[in-house]
């Protein structure tokens, strides 16, 4: 079960805040804390309040405060966005949302309005936040002035649009159709979607489209002279009252509108006094134009009635007026309560709330995306704080990272080095960090040098390790910090910003040595492609594995993957899928698979099979229609060493995907390499996921 809906539309004034409003009084039903999420708001500061918020958050007295309800201005998006900083934005929301979301039972997300600048990139950053969130979509399409056929287009093309980026659409509301067509379109719909997908047509009503008095003052930037009282008149047309009385009467109609120079009098006498009459519609109220008020009698006339519409003066001409009148989209405020009453009736009128309901009881999330990946990376290291060696405190991009790992509060960390230089080098750089919250050693002052050498000569003296050569060996940093990890001085090491592969790993191999029933130490690589995460084995260690050692990897692959929340689907991958292809190459891929089948019966594996059978469902489907894996593997194994670190770079490269690791699997304790052009993140990430392997 979800607990979280998302509402987005693909065009602004679509009447989304009507199935918000709907949605809400749904939920209330089922469960007692709801929360309210609008990661990008309208407004272009924080002083002016979103309406949308306010006006759902005040009439259900959500328990909200209305600074955690969003994660943007709009126009703070606008500025991130020319700055290419899209991935911050996302990363931004993913964790408000998820600090926000712990505190309730139930929260609605609501997508942007499309009403500011820039909306050309509105109808993407709500595709991406919903796929990203991971949570399901009600579709809002408003068929205001449209055919029948340009409402079914929208509907379809929106949709599709969602469905194209893996987003689940579980509802689609046709908004704002024109009564005349609404029976038409609901069949359309109910016919040409698919069976599971839940539809609705919702006719328009003038009650919820037309502004109210108070709207068009505000719109307007009009002075009230009178009817404080009934500024929530609503209007449902307006006339220009520049006639003789007579003819000006036979325009009257039920909440009307008169707009009229201030010096017409005789219009506001006769607009009032027609209001007062039984024989003539009820009238909304009056706006006078031109910047001119009634003259004093007019006036004095006025204040001696018992009941007055509301009388509002503006300074532009009637012709302008008019036309501003023309162009207000209402909207549905706080201070309206009948019209929020009238659109959660509207809403349990026309949409099938028990199926909504039941969409969302059974929805469940498909896959994960990398954001996704790497906000639940950090929030798993935070929630059992780990101690991680980082023994090249020589290297800029090692303080760097460990700047944004101790403010961030990720981890606890030892720096091996010199203290001078270390300090000279953060002080050089400007680094916001606090040298009191890291620890640095240099490891021939340290007040384990002695105890670290005569451990590893006691563990080394049969491979012909004498105590001079210990004392050697433990000055250097890669064999000191092992050693910290071996003796649970520290939970983890992560180094190769500087040192080899071999340099790094090999102190591990040597005495921390490999997990009981495991032989062979292998990595994999998380491969953060844009829709999805993948894991690679093995890309880094082991050049030309046996069946039984390639299996061994694929198991210690799909471990690994199952840890860090990715469901294992393994593909053995090969030059050949099932049985078309033949040859020594093709053999062990099909012997490591059988074993992986025999060794581990629970776990979802195919091979042989090709890359783009494993990743593509068309052609998985194609050539081998029976798999569980074919098209949708989440865990790839390369053959060798040669094909898995050529391909993992060719993906990373051609598609801009973030590659994780290497992470070394099936070491007792966790060592992790760098590569030696790694970046500032790549050690961020590689700390996070070795404080994550060191929590068991």
């Amino acid at each position: 079960m979800t607990k979280t809906i998302f509402i987005a539309s693909a065009e602004p004034y679509s009447g989304k805040s009507m199935v918000a409003l709907g949605l809400v009084n749904m939920l209330l039903g089922k469960a007692q804390k709801i929360g309210y999420f609008k990661p990008i708001i309208n407004s272009s500061s924080t002083d002016k309040k979103d309406v949308h918020i306010e006006t759902i958050v005040n009439y259900f007295n959500l328990p909200v405060q209305y600074a955690d309800t969003f994660a943007f201005t709009g126009s703070e998006v606008l500025r991130m966005i020319e700055a290419n900083n899209q991935g911050e934005i996302i990363d931004t929301i993913i964790s408000k949302y998820k600090q926000f979301e712990e505190n309730y039972d139930f929260t609605l997300v609501e997508g942007t309005d499309f009403t500011g600048e820039g909306t050309a990139f509105e109808f993407d950053i709500n595709v991406t936040v919903a796929k990203n969130l991971g949570i399901p979509v009600v579709l809002v399409v408003s068929g205001e002035n449209k055919t029948t056929a340009q409402v079914i287009n929208a509907v379809f093309t929106a949709w599709r649009n969602f469905e194209a980026r893996e987003v689940q659409v579980i509802a689609i509301i046709a908004n704002k159709v024109n009564p005349v067509q609404a029976d038409d379109v609901r069949e359309l719909l109910r016919s040409q979607l698919p069976p599971g997908l839940i539809s609705a047509v919702i006719p328009e009503d003038k009650s919820l489209k037309n502004p109210t008095m108070h709207e068009i003052c505000q719109s307007l930037g009009g002075k009230l002279l009178f009817g404080e009282q009934q500024l929530s008149n609503q209007v449902d047309n307006f006339v220009t009252g520049a006639m003789q009385v007579p003819n000006f009467l036979k325009h009257i109609k039920d909440n009307v509108l008169i707009v009229t120079p201030g010096d017409r009098g005789d219009i506001i006498i006769c607009a009032l006094q027609a209001n007062l009459s039984a024989n003539y519609p009820r009238i909304a109220g009056i706006v006078l134009t031109a910047g001119s008020e009634p003259e004093e009698p007019i006036i004095q006339l006025i204040e001696g009635l018992q009941t007055v519409v509301p009388i509002v003066a503006v300074k532009t001409g009637t012709f302008q007026t008019t036309t501003e009148i023309g162009a207000i989209k209402s909207q549905i405020t706080p201070d309206n309560p009948k019209k929020i009453e009238l659109a959660i009736d509207t809403f349990e009128k026309y949409v099938d709330v028990a199926a909504l309901d039941e969409k969302i009881v059974t929805f469940t999330a498909e896959g994960i995306t990398p954001h996704m990946f790497q906000y639940q990376l950090v929030k798993w290291a935070k929630s059992q704080k780990k101690h991680i060696v980082l023994p090249e405190g020589n290297d800029d991009r090692i303080l760097r990272a460990a700047a944004r790992l101790i403010n961030q509060e990720v981890v606890d960390l030892t720096i091996l080095g010199n203290a001078t230089d270390i300090a000279a080098a953060i002080k050089r750089m400007g680094l916001p960090l606090d040298m009191s919250r890291v620890r640095i050693i240099n490891p021939a002052e340290s007040e384990y040098y002695e105890e670290y050498v005569h451990t590893l000569y006691e563990l080394r003296k049969n491979k012909n390790v004498e105590l001079e050569m210990a004392y050697d060996l433990m000055t250097d940093v890669s064999y000191f910090g092992t050693m910290m990890v071996y003796k649970g001085h520290a939970d983890g090491m992560v180094s190769g910003a500087v040192h080899t592969t071999l340099h790094t790993i090999r102190p591990a191999l040597q005495f921390v040595k490999t997990k009981p029933g495991v032989s062979i130490v292998s990595s994999v690589f998380f491969m953060c492609l844009p829709d999805r995460v993948s894991v690679f084995g093995d890309c880094a260690v082991n050049p030309n594995p046996t069946a039984e050692q390639l299996a061994e990897i694929a198991i210690s692959s799909a471990e690994s993957s199952q840890r860090f929340g990715i469901e294992p689907r393994i593909a053995m991958l090969s030059y050949s899928s099932g049985t078309s292809g033949e040859g020594a190459e093709v053999e062990k891929v099909r012997l490591a698979t059988e074993i992986v089948k025999q060794k581990r019966p629970d776990l979802k594996v195919e091979g042989p099979i090709q890359y783009d059978a494993a990743v593509d469902p068309e052609v998985g489907k194609q050539k081998l229609p029976n798999s569980e894996v074919a098209g949708q593997a989440s865990v790839l194994i390369f053959p060798d060493l040669n094909t898995g670190n050529n391909t993992y770079k060719a993906v990373q490269r051609e598609t801009g995907a973030l590659a994780i690791g290497p992470m070394l699997q099936g070491l007792n304790k966790p060592v992790n390499d760098l590569s030696r052009g790694c970046t500032v993140d790549d050690i961020f990430n590689t700390v996070v996921i070795t404080a994550i392997q060191s929590q068991g």
